[in-house]
């Protein structure tokens, strides 16, 4: 694993950093308040009150509790890829603030996938702002996630004309609070084209999970977070997951394992992989020495699963995934987001864009300690991101 140019796993390197503490524990004030939101979190609460994608004023609030918000930027980026929410507890100072949504986009403004290069601000309103834009050709992908701690990591796979034949290996970048790259993951067979990621964020140490297009694997990086020099510290990096489909797709570019969702209560991580058409569970995800293959099957369904893409894992304990519809396509069912038991029960499903391929990224936002969650989730057919503001009863 290299960090810019310098290689950061050596045997004297890991000694003199100890191997961060992985919390994997709910307290019982966070169990009580799982318990009180029981099923009322839903897609059927979602569905009630969904926005027209058609709409042509993009920022309007369309329904109480509901905001639409442009993905573009000035310079025309499209297909917003990556979500997500900045955390309660992220340092002030900059231009990010708790509550703020983060946008990526795959797309330049001529559409070629694989070119994009920015990441947008989404505030609560819906107010769109640029935070981040990087050099020709970046391919910022789904890969997003902000720690804690002031960072932004996003992965990037580029390409130079927008096809499979010149897609690249790719790296996650290291972004400060303030939009500027400190630092860049790289290997080039457990960092093959990071598609995805999700993250166990203790402050000062992280373990990260990212899922690799190119080569079909999830790898697993525990890092230790500095304030100085380099910005993050990789102690280890495994691979833990294997043997996914993937392959170019002229319509997808590249299809592979992408939405990961980590459940602390059981140490598992659930992998959503597109071109199987399934997603997977990993067991004992902290602590896998190796890869354990494809891991278990947990939920199989041809009938609502069109290539399953992001995953996030609700308050409720139930899984949530976005359709691809390029696997599986029913141009009955477009751009459907789906919700399921960890044990594999359809619960329903929602609909995003009339059209197919609109659904991708989805994030759910951070503890408010009120009465309310919030739910984003991008339309890359229109190029915006929908924020449901739900009342947990």
């Amino acid at each position: 694993m290299k960090y810019t140019n310098r290689e950061f796993t050596s045997t004297a390197q890991r000694a003199a950093h100890p191997q961060p503490r992985i919390e994997t524990h709910r307290t019982g004030l966070k169990r009580r308040a799982l318990a009180m939101i029981g099923t009322a979190f839903t897609i059927a609460s979602l569905s009630l009150v969904i926005a027209d994608a058609d709409n042509d004023n993009p920022m309007r609030p369309i329904l109480p509790g509901i905001v639409v918000a442009s993905t573009v930027p000035a310079n025309g980026d499209v297909n917003p890829y990556g979500v997500t929410f900045v955390p309660n507890g992220f340092p002030a100072g900059g231009p990010l603030s708790p509550g703020d949504i983060l946008v990526s986009n795959f797309n330049n403004k001529q559409n070629l996938q694989g070119t994009g290069t920015t990441i947008v601000k989404i505030s609560p309103a819906g107010k769109q702002s640029l935070f981040f834009q990087g050099p020709k050709g970046l391919g910022l992908s789904t890969a997003l996630k902000v720690l804690r701690s002031g960072f932004v990591l996003v992965g990037n796979v580029p390409t130079t004309d927008g096809t499979f034949a010149t897609i690249q290996q790719g790296s996650i970048l290291i972004l400060n609070r303030n939009g500027a790259v400190v630092g860049t993951l790289s290997d080039s067979t457990l960092l093959d084209g990071p598609w995805d990621m999700a993250a166990i964020d203790n402050g000062n140490t992280a373990v990260l999970f990212v899922s690799n297009v190119l080569n079909g694997t999830v790898t697993r990086l525990n890092l230790i977070i500095g304030g100085g020099s380099p910005a993050m510290f990789v102690q280890s990096a495994t691979q833990i997951a294997s043997g996914y489909l993937h392959r170019g797709d002229p319509a997808a570019l590249a299809i592979g394992p992408t939405g990961l969702a980590y459940d602390s209560t059981t140490n598992t991580l659930f992998v959503a992989s597109t071109g199987d058409n399934m997603v997977f569970a990993i067991n004992n995800a902290t602590k896998a020495s190796h890869t354990s293959g494809m891991g278990r099957v947990v939920y199989r369904d041809n009938t609502h699963l069109h290539g399953p893409l992001g995953l996030k894992l609700g308050p409720n304990g139930h899984l949530f995934t976005t359709n691809s519809d390029v696997i599986n396509s029913d141009p009955n069912q477009p751009s459907e987001i789906v919700e399921f038991t960890e044990s594999g029960v359809f619960l329903n499903q929602l609909s995003v864009d009339k059209a197919q391929g609109g659904s991708f990224g989805i994030a759910l936002g951070p503890d408010t300690g009120q009465d309310t969650i919030r739910v984003a989730a991008v339309d890359d057919v229109a190029s915006t991101l929908t924020i449901w503001t739900l009342r947990i009863e």
